[in-house]
């Protein structure tokens, strides 16, 4: 037996996604050695280009400023780090750094990878330093929250939710995460009160454009309910839709309510059923799927 590249392992996919202000870059990587990528965020997360390094099952997730510093590698303590992030109007550029096997990780690791468009790197494996800079898409977040697909009899939203999400990955429109968040448990509710977002990373708008027209012509396909809710936000950080989500989720609110909150915080609203409410509610819980199943029992009069 041989083995083709013995001492490489690369990622599933890479992604990267900027912030409108050209600030701020989330970098996502998903794993298939899980061990090593945790080794690597454990050091790359000291870095001072680093605002938050994170996991998710299988996938990092380090938020980034853009700019450039020097690292002092020193092994066995700081063996990995991020020297550089730029953003140019299409493509987003990031520069690693590793000693030993973090240089490998720096290397070819993440720059044979899938979703990488072009790459410099030096030597690297033993002992030695190495550098490497990848080139990836610039891509923007998009999130769809989607509630009250079931009946009293069939069906599961999170289910469908993640069926038609998984159904449309694609390197243009990659499907990053899925997230049930749990809603103040009113009387229409089927059973749990929980509504879903899922997470996508266009390569542009008219992939994004096309993204959602599938999604919502699958979820009209299979929706056993005629309350369905899909709501579509466009957007590096929906922080201003917390408000009105706290609300729903620890106590009762009005389908007005949900179409006030949609149009002050310009989320677009594809289906309008009932289930806008929790659908809209979903969306600034994208990526926290520990987070988001949890309500405070006593503010639920539980």
């Amino acid at each position: 037996m041989r083995l083709d590249a013995p001492y490489t392992v690369t990622y599933r996919a890479i992604y990267a996604i900027a912030d409108a202000e050209e600030k701020i870059v989330e970098l996502v990587e998903e794993s298939q050695c899980y061990g090593a990528s945790a080794w690597a965020r454990y050091h790359i997360s000291k870095g001072p280009l680093v605002i938050s390094a994170r996991s998710i099952a299988n996938t990092m997730r380090y938020l980034l400023r853009t700019g450039r510093v020097a690292i002092e590698l020193e092994g066995s303590r700081e063996a990995a780090g991020i020297e550089s992030v730029r953003i140019d109007e299409s493509e987003i550029e990031i520069t690693f750094c590793g000693l030993g096997g973090g240089g490998v990780g720096a290397t070819k690791t993440r720059a044979h990878s899938p979703g990488v468009l072009r790459h410099r790197i030096t030597e690297s494996g033993g002992s030695r330093r190495a550098r490497g800079t990848i080139t990836l898409p610039r891509r923007e977040r998009l999130l769809i929250g989607i509630d009250d697909t079931d009946s009293k009899e069939r069906g599961a939203t999170w289910a469908l939710s993640h069926n038609i999400a998984a159904k449309l990955h694609s390197m243009e429109t990659p499907y990053l995460s899925h997230t049930l968040v749990q809603l103040y448990p009113v009387e229409e509710r089927t059973q749990n009160c929980v509504s879903t977002v899922v997470e996508f990373a266009p390569i542009d708008r008219e992939a994004g454009r096309r993204l959602v027209e599938g999604f919502k012509e699958l979820l009209q396909a299979y929706s056993l309910s005629e309350e369905t809710g899909m709501v579509v936000h466009h957007g590096f950080d929906p922080k201003r839709l917390l408000k009105y989500s706290k609300r729903a989720r620890t106590s009762r609110v009005r389908k007005s309510d949900a179409l006030r909150a949609a149009e002050e915080t310009s989320t677009r609203i594809h289906l309008g059923g009932n289930g806008v409410i929790g659908a809209l509610a979903a969306i600034p819980w994208y990526a926290q799927p520990d987070r988001s199943v949890r309500l405070d029992e006593e503010k639920m009069g539980c």
